[in-house]
């Protein structure tokens, strides 16, 4: 039986295991994605290009330039603040709060894309 109490939900998520991790930085595609390759939503890989969604950096596109499965946060290029002695950092930004608008393709994500596809 699956849980629906918040308590037990944040357990589950902060200390699920590093390669169980990759699943919750998904990300929904554009919708030219949806029709190419029939899913709606992607993990995320360094090298997609997305547009954020929400927050200070809304309608800002660009190319993801790191992911940290630790803390569920993906970096985008031009998403970056200044601190107060001057130095650019990046900003961590949520997958929910993202589009995926172009896919970084390799081999094992197009064999996994032919997969969904061929099921759904």
């Amino acid at each position: 039986m699956v849980t629906s109490k918040p308590r037990k939900q944040r357990l589950a998520l902060y200390s699920a295991p590093l390669h169980l991790r990759h699943r919750f930085l998904s990300a929904p595609l554009s919708r030219e994605l949806k029709e190419k390759y029939k899913t709606r939503a992607l993990p995320l890989r360094k090298g997609d290009r997305v547009r954020v969604l929400r927050g200070d950096f809304k309608k800002l596109e660009g190319e993801v330039v790191g992911i940290d499965s630790k803390r569920r946060s993906l970096y985008v290029e031009g998403a970056s603040i200044t601190k107060a002695d001057g130095t650019q950092v990046p900003r961590p930004i949520r997958p929910s709060n993202v589009m995926l608008l172009k896919l970084a393709e390799d081999k094992e994500r197009m064999q996994a894309l032919e997969r969904v596809a061929k099921s759904g």
